[in-house]
């Protein structure tokens, strides 16, 4: 067979394979990547059948590691991640921490050396962006508390990982490697960590000082030109290149640099349109890239060590879960919350194949650690939609059984309770607003500007300490329980107003607050024609909906002006 049409083979089968098993797994309701690691498998060296060229296959898994980054640059919002810092920081740390330290327990009792045992460690800590983002999605759950919390501790999971791949070329040789290529092995560990620090706060400080603005200011450039193709590739020539510059300039990389690019883009105008545009090519350097980790894994190894693979399937599925729930939990949020996070978690995915992939060059894990970290990941992403699916009833098994549910969810919290300085007087004839979202947040200020009060139930605990400070009642808790409602003095209120959220949740919450007060008014806020639609129908409240309130609002005033114009120059 010529060698030139190595790529075309490895494309044609690996696409087709891909396509084919990612359709069955989202037929089972799977995450699709799982089809794609199955379609490597099976063109891989060691499964009969085709096989496709491997080193190939590996410089397009860099290429896919450059755009899955930079994918993960363009979704990383310092934003999301300040909304719930104080839960999600020491959270996803300590949660990393003890992960680490369970897989290095065992892989020191295998008899591994401790450089292979942290690096396996670090594996088996860090949960998928992707596979994260689509299991809250399909839920609907990514702009709630709970989705929020664990975004935002992925998010940090993915800082730290960054650090470490950065670090780890530099300490190789320290933890029992090899030097990467390019580096003077003779050089001193210590000096060799000073430099790739400064080298990498010199590469942060260039993306943050001129990075920042230089790359929107190319972007508007070309998009006043108007056209797409011309857009679409100043996004990838920016990705790639700044990947590519990070490694040959500043030798850091070329996943730090992707990830800095992603950042960069999102501080553009044209953020949205860019991600939009470039997402075709993401998704099939991503895919591309979960076919080559495929390529690697050896599946005799599920026969040969199955004690083995349940130990890092324990590790991943059980040990993470339960130290992140015991965490959210010792922040006192409620057990809903625990459960999600656990969860969200219970799964490894690509920053664990790059890094398993780092270890092997490093010399630091040899092929049967990358295919037990390959093995964990291929299991803990098939069981994680399960894991989600329990999440309801569990909440319920744990909930009927009332003292132990007391004693997780911390019945005396003190920001389940509104402040003893809040009078008995403003609690009469209040408004209650559930959610402080940016209709919330809105409507709040606008009321107390007009000198009426009002009470906040709200979820993040952040915000209602937040509030607390400025003088704003405020409960924490979900307005589904009866207890927040109460505490919001629900009996009194004059008025109850709703931020968007799920139409179960809807319905439990007014039909609370009409059973304590039946003459309070209820205002819904919509998130779709569809949603004002079926509240509408249901009768629960007036609905409001974005779209619609600004058609009305925008005729209102232009028939004003054409009435003003007629009586200025009446005919």
């Amino acid at each position: 067979m010529p060698h030139d049409v190595n790529l075309i083979i490895l494309l044609a089968v690996g696409f087709g394979l891909a396509l084919v098993f990612g359709y069955i797994a989202a037929r089972l309701r799977l995450p699709p990547l799982i089809g794609y690691l199955i379609a490597g498998i099976l063109i891989s060296p060691n499964t009969p059948g085709v096989v496709a060229d491997l080193t190939l296959a590996n410089q397009l898994a860099e290429l896919g590691v450059m755009f899955l980054m930079f994918g993960v640059g363009m979704h990383f919002s310092l934003k999301d991640l300040f909304e719930v810092r104080r839960i999600a920081l020491p959270g996803a740390i300590l949660q990393i921490t003890v992960a680490t330290i369970l897989g290095m327990l065992v892989a020191l009792y295998w008899g591994w050396s401790v450089g292979a045992a942290l690096v396996f460690g670090l594996s088996l800590s860090c949960a998928s962006t992707v596979v994260l983002l689509k299991a809250l999605g399909d839920r609907g759950l990514l702009d709630s508390i709970n989705g929020k919390i664990a975004v935002g501790w992925l998010l940090v999971e993915d800082l730290v990982m960054v650090l470490v791949l950065v670090l780890l070329p530099a300490v190789a040789m320290l933890l029992g490697g090899h030097a990467p290529e390019g580096h003077d092995a003779s050089q001193n560990v210590w000096l060799t960590l000073g430099l790739t620090l400064i080298k990498v706060g010199g590469f942060i400080a260039f993306m943050l000082i001129i990075g920042k603005r230089l790359v929107p200011m190319i972007m508007q450039f070309v998009a006043r030109l108007g056209s797409r193709e011309l857009f679409t590739l100043t996004v990838v020539a920016a990705a790639v290149s700044i990947a590519y510059g990070s490694y040959a300039i500043f030798g850091v990389s070329m996943a730090l640099g992707a990830f800095f690019a992603g950042m960069v883009v999102k501080e553009s105008d044209f953020s949205h349109r860019a991600e939009a545009e470039t997402l075709p090519l993401r998704e099939i350097f991503s895919i591309l890239f979960f076919v080559s980790v495929g390529m690697l894994f050896d599946p005799r190894i599920i026969v040969e060590q199955p004690l083995h693979i349940l130990a890092v399937i324990a590790i991943i599925m059980v040990g993470k879960t339960i130290a992140a729930m015991a965490l959210v939990l010792f922040f006192r949020y409620p057990i809903n919350t625990a459960l999600t996070v656990g969860a969200s978690l219970a799964q490894i995915g690509e920053f664990s194949f790059i890094l398993a992939t780092l270890g092997l060059s490093l010399g630091l894990l040899d092929l049967e650690a990358q295919n037990l970290i390959l093995a964990g990941a291929l299991f803990s992403i098939s069981l994680n939609s399960f894991l989600f699916s329990a999440v309801e009833p569990v909440q319920k098994w744990i909930r009927e059984r009332s003292h132990l549910a007391r004693l997780l969810e911390r019945s005396n919290d003190p920001l389940a309770m509104l402040p003893d300085e809040v009078d008995q007087d403003y609690l009469r004839d209040q408004v209650v607003i559930v959610g402080h979202g940016e209709v919330g947040s809105r409507l709040t200020r606008s009321l107390m500007a007009q000198g009426i009060k009002v009470v906040i139930a709200e979820e993040n605990r952040e915000i209602v300490e937040n509030l607390r400070a400025q003088d704003i009642p405020a409960v924490s808790g979900s307005a589904t329980e009866p207890s927040v409602l109460i505490q919001a003095h629900i009996q009194h209120a004059r008025l109850l107003i709703l931020s968007p959220m799920d139409l179960i949740d809807i319905h439990k919450i007014v039909d609370t607050a009409k059973l304590l007060n039946p003459k309070i008014e209820v205002l819904v806020c919509a998130e779709s024609k569809q949603e004002a639609e079926l509240i509408r129908q249901d009768d629960v409240g007036k609905v409001y909906y974005a779209k619609e309130e600004m058609a009305h609002n925008m005729s209102d005033y232009i028939l004003n002006q054409i009435e003003l114009a007629h009586h200025q120059h009446p005919h």
